[in-house]
């Protein structure tokens, strides 16, 4: 058995913020957390802070290798690379709409990484091609279109276990579609999407637990059509993922569906690659990317969306971890083995300093 102690100034269990602690980790679980007097001297580094690792639930790719143009498992051993250094333990790599060919050969790369024992990638994210072709975004219309019960039936039999979530606009899916998606475990996730507020209200209300990038590609929220946003903003349960780099999204309006959500509301990167090939040919434009002259992709890690939380929306520091990882793992119903720091729990912990600059990372898998 290996044991391993993690000593921290400032303890953030995802519950709470504890002084002088010592997180005890056997064989990638914690086993205990005690106070520091506790602990023998010189048992390791003292971190500024401890806190859960974060949780990426939406990145395309690393290093120069988007992994639709790309799929191989070297891609996403870059990714992990990516996140890591990012404070992000784990992540769902990311496919936008594209073909059956590219899904086919993203989910294969997957297996694969995880067949080399590649650690983090929690599965993929098939985002498309079953949205709104008005809310397209940076997603090819030529892909776009409303799936057939067959054509369902067969990407999820193809990507069993692999895949995770899917992005959808439920206008353009049928309640059945829906439906069987969810009973192969897969999260839906609503957005692309031109719904009314009464049609998002209605999916919402039918199980659809989750929205795709808040303000992003979805009906906006007006004073006589408050739209998919505004459903969003009026759902007692429906969480929403927002990319908080100023460009998807101006900081002040994450402020305000900060406001009206609450916990509710939980970060992304929607970060994508440099790539020269393939139908999205993103290219890094200041810190943003473009496709086609249209913003298609971040250029933010979790930790530099955590600065943003703090340094200008001014989230308080507690909260502003539990969006990058408490909520995230509650949206990928992951939150009873991931996002806190608790006995029994993982050992997945993201050592910071006072700067919020990530020092050390801790992976369980």
């Amino acid at each position: 058995m290996i044991k391993k102690t993690y000593l921290a100034k400032k303890l953030f269990t995802g519950n709470k913020c504890l002084s002088n602690q010592a997180v005890v980790v056997e064989d990638n679980k914690i086993v205990d957390i005690l106070s520091i007097d506790q602990i023998p001297p010189h048992a390791g580094p003292i971190y500024d802070i401890i806190a859960p690792a974060f949780i990426d639930i939406q990145i395309y790719g690393a290093h120069d290798k988007l992994l639709a143009v790309y799929p191989s498992a070297d891609s996403i051993f870059r990714l992990y690379d990516y996140c890591s250094k990012g404070g992000a333990s784990h992540f769902l790599v990311t496919v936008a709409t594209n073909s059956n060919t590219v899904f086919h050969a993203c989910i294969n790369a997957v297996k694969a990484y995880w067949e080399l024992g590649g650690r983090g990638c929690l599965g993929l994210h098939v985002e498309g091609p079953w949205i709104n072709a008005s809310k397209k975004g940076a997603h090819l219309e030529e892909f776009i279109h409303s799936p057939s019960l067959e054509e369902v039936k067969e990407l999820l039999a193809y990507g069993k276990d692999v895949i995770k979530i899917i992005t959808l606009a439920p206008e353009v899916c049928s309640e059945e579609i829906i439906a069987l998606i969810q009973s192969e475990g897969i999260i839906v996730s609503a957005g692309h999407s031109n719904a009314s507020f009464e049609e998002a209200t209605n999916a919402f209300n039918n199980g659809i637990g989750t929205a795709t990038h808040l303000f992003n590609a979805m009906s906006p929220l007006q004073h006589r059509a408050p739209g998919f946003v505004g459903a969003v903003f009026n759902h007692p349960t429906v969480m929403s993922s927002v990319v908080p780099d100023g460009y998807h999204v101006d900081f002040e309006a994450i402020k305000i569906a900060k406001k009206q959500m609450g916990e509710r509301l939980f970060v992304i990167t929607d970060a994508v690659a440099e790539t020269k090939t393939g139908p999205y040919p993103h290219h890094l434009v200041g810190d943003k990317y473009e496709s086609n002259g249209i913003l298609s992709g971040s250029a933010l890690t979790m930790v530099s969306a955590l600065k943003n939380l703090v340094n200008k929306i001014d989230i308080p520091l507690e909260e502003a971890l539990r969006m990058v990882s408490t909520y995230p793992a509650k949206a990928i119903e992951r939150n009873n083995s991931m996002g806190k720091i608790q006995v029994g729990y993982p050992a997945n912990l993201v050592c910071l300093n006072e700067a919020l600059v990530v020092e050390h990372l801790v992976t369980a898998d």
